[in-house]
């Protein structure tokens, strides 16, 4: 295997976590409609709020990697929801569902061995896709343990 072949392999990898981080479906998983939009005692975020901020941040990125016409949102409200509950009952697995769809695009960017990693973005400002692609991973693995700890402070996480 070459040495580019395997680092989008763990790109790719890093993207799906499992090893040190809690991967993004089982942070997700069987949460209960009634807690998806509170928040803990003292705590800044509702798991909506960090779910549709995930989804937000991750899209961003995506598109500026891969749209020179995209327009990012205005920061920081454009990347979080308006309030703390969903506010459809579709609306808590539209977003996972755009979330994961948003990933794996990401992942199939990564396996595209056609695009440059180390080339800088044309429209951005010094960004390379490597780049914007570990921002992704760090961005999401944050937001997930931020997500995860909120579940156990709802007592909704074992």
């Amino acid at each position: 295997m070459s040495n580019e072949r395997f680092l989008r392999d763990h790109l790719i990898q890093l993207l799906d976590w499992g090893h040190a981080h809690v991967q993004f479906d089982a942070a997700v998983k069987d949460f209960s409609p009634e807690l998806r939009g509170k928040r803990p005692p003292d705590g800044a975020h509702s798991p909506w709020e960090l779910l549709e901020h995930l989804r937000l941040a991750q899209w961003d990125i995506l598109e500026f990697t891969r749209n020179p016409k995209h327009v990012s949102p205005n920061f920081p409200s454009g990347y979080w929801p308006a309030t703390p509950e969903p506010p459809t009952g579709t609306a808590w697995d539209e977003s996972i569902a755009a979330f994961r769809a948003d990933l794996e695009a990401f992942k199939e960017l990564i396996a595209d061995e056609s695009i440059d990693l180390y080339a800088r973005i044309p429209h951005g400002d010094g960004q390379t896709v490597l780049r914007e692609i570990l921002l992704t991973a760090d961005h999401n693995a944050y937001h997930l343990g931020q997500f995860v700890t909120v579940r156990r402070l709802l007592g909704a996480w074992e």
